[in-house]
């Protein structure tokens, strides 16, 4: 059976009133509940957030999402990267509602529990579907590769930079940064 947005929302409105706060996603027609991600991950996820955010907004560049901004796809799938934006032209106004758009860039940031070739799959969806730059964050090898849709896969580790030339000229970040401190 076929599933669609209605039904996600539907079944996101009953586990709501049920106090049970799960993430939802709709791919080809089958739902897939997400688990909450590990703190490492969601750490990684937010400092992300909080460099992109930085450099986004004063020049109002677009828009950045966390993991529970849904966007519905052009092939009915409603999915929600770790991290996403959309360029402002794309996106001049929010809306109370899921994007029927596809990101300009998603991020994916593996959890303890998650399998590398599932979030390939993903990003690599993505790309076909017009993201511009497709990210996978590995805190368990401290990598980050970035997919474009040429097919090109990139790998950074360590002091390499991030750069994202094609939505952020300029902006870079250095991959150490990404993980989080310890504090002793």
């Amino acid at each position: 059976m076929n599933l669609t947005i209605q039904d996600v929302e539907r079944l996101q409105q009953n586990l709501q009133e049920e106090q049970h706060d799960y993430q939802i996603e709709l791919q080809e027609g089958n739902i897939l509940v997400m688990r909450p991600s590990d703190i490492e991950s969601s750490e990684i996820g937010a400092e992300l957030i909080r460099l992109l955010g930085n450099w986004i907004k004063p020049r109002q560049l677009g828009r950045i999402f966390d993991s529970s901004g849904g966007f519905i796809m052009p092939n009915s799938d409603l999915r929600a990267p770790d991290v996403s934006f959309v360029a402002a032209a794309r996106l001049k106004r929010t809306v109370r509602d899921f994007a029927e758009l596809v990101p300009d860039l998603v991020v994916e940031i593996k959890s303890k529990t998650d399998k590398i070739s599932k979030l390939e799959e993903k990003v690599k969806l993505f790309l076909e579907l017009g993201a511009r730059v497709g990210i996978l964050i590995n805190p368990d090898e401290l990598t980050v590769s970035v997919y474009r849709p040429d097919g090109e896969v990139e790998v950074l580790a360590g002091e390499d930079k991030l750069t994202i030339v094609e939505l952020f000229p300029g902006w870079e970040v250095t991959i150490s940064e990404l993980w989080p401190p310890v504090f002793e």
